[in-house]
């Protein structure tokens, strides 16, 4: 095919779901060493982003407005999805689209829950690399230690939800992130990619909704600093009284993850797939 045969049209919302079900199968086919690896990598590129997001608003609050700030921050966290839909990597949250590939039997249970759990667990270790390297780096002392204080902040104030709302932004986040994904199966290019991607994540950092894998870089990196850097938390002169290994397991990483699960699962793959036909039993 030429280049002047190149067909730049997106896909059909049907071609779509038809993408994701191979997507998702594909997805199965993995060794645990490139999903493990994969896996990896998208924890750490969420987690660019979250440093990228923190390093952008840090000394906006009550200089920018509310609503500008929490734009920015999304328009820069953007990166992280970004990065993983273009680079290639295996994010827990997008491969809850792989519910589609269930429901039409093209996968079982087994491997659904495999490629989940292995992906997920990598993801965590990407998260803690990136966090490791962010305090051994020293970055955040910049700005005489505000960035270090803004992430200590977000990650105190994740620590201090409760169960129930917890799951409930956990939801409405995996919503837009899957929508992300979803619309990026659509195009065909680079930049189709990119601008279907930054809408829906601006939207849900905007909003304050919550991702389990960004969580777990900024609640590492919030816990790990306490430890580490014991010195620079105390010279804040703030108390982060939230900020404990309970807290963070119980109030936001659990909720959030099954509310991501329940978010983009359900109501963006399992209502697609009942829109498209494809469940098997309907047909």
């Amino acid at each position: 095919m030429s280049a002047s045969e190149v067909n730049y049209n997106s896909l059909s919302p049907a071609e779509i779901a038809n993408k994701a079900e191979n997507i998702g199968v594909d997805k199965t086919c993995l060794s645990i060493r490139k999903m493990t690896l994969l896996g990896i990598l998208a924890g750490a590129y969420i987690a660019f982003g979250a440093v990228f997001s923190s390093i952008s608003v840090t000394g906006m609050s009550g200089v920018w407005p509310y609503g500008i700030t929490r734009i920015y921050a999304g328009l820069t966290f953007s990166l992280g999805l970004i990065l993983v839909v273009i680079a290639g990597a295996e994010l827990f949250t997008g491969n809850n689209l792989m519910l589609l590939a269930l429901l039409r039997k093209k996968i079982t249970l087994k491997a659904l829950l495999r490629n989940w759990i292995i992906v997920y667990l990598s993801n965590f270790l990407g998260s803690i690399i990136v966090a490791l390297m962010v305090i051994g780096s020293k970055l955040y002392q910049s700005d005489n230690g505000e960035l270090g204080k803004t992430m200590l902040s977000i990650a105190n104030s994740k620590s201090g939800e409760s169960f129930w709302p917890a799951f409930i932004l956990g939801i409405l986040c995996n919503i837009l992130v899957c929508l992300a994904v979803w619309m990026s199966y659509s195009a065909r290019t680079t930049g189709g990619k990119i601008l279907a991607i930054i809408f829906p994540i601006t939207a849900f950092i905007a909003a304050g909704f919550e991702h389990s894998v960004a969580n777990m870089y900024i609640l590492s990196l919030g816990l790990l600093l306490q430890n580490i850097d014991p010195s620079f938390v105390t010279g804040l002169g703030i108390v982060f009284t939230h900020l404990t290994l309970s807290n963070a397991l119980i109030n936001n990483l659990i909720p959030v993850t099954l509310g991501n699960i329940i978010g983009g699962a359900g109501f963006v793959a399992g209502i697609y797939a009942a829109i498209y036909n494809q469940i098997s039993s309907d047909k």
